[in-house]
């Protein structure tokens, strides 16, 4: 079986810890529920066992760009 991700297209996603959660929200002023969002169903968010509510971390590697990073809020499909 394929590790997706381990692919070299899948960007590392990552949750963010309860601190880290509170300190994106208070750094760009914003609620939870104005981030983006992904569903639960999606299969990265399921294979890293993300739960609804919780932020996961996107950081996508680009050539022009470098590293950049994509915050979304898991909720439930």
């Amino acid at each position: 079986m394929i590790d997706i991700l381990q692919h070299e297209l899948v960007p590392k996603h990552e949750i963010l810890s309860k601190k880290e959660k509170e300190d994106l929200l208070s750094r760009f002023n914003v609620r939870e529920d104005q981030l983006p969002k992904i569903l639960d169903s999606d299969t990265i968010i399921k294979k890293i066992d993300g739960k609804p509510g919780d932020i996961v971390k996107i950081t996508r590697k680009s050539p022009i760009a470098g590293e950049t990073m994509y915050y979304r809020v898991i909720v439930k499909s």
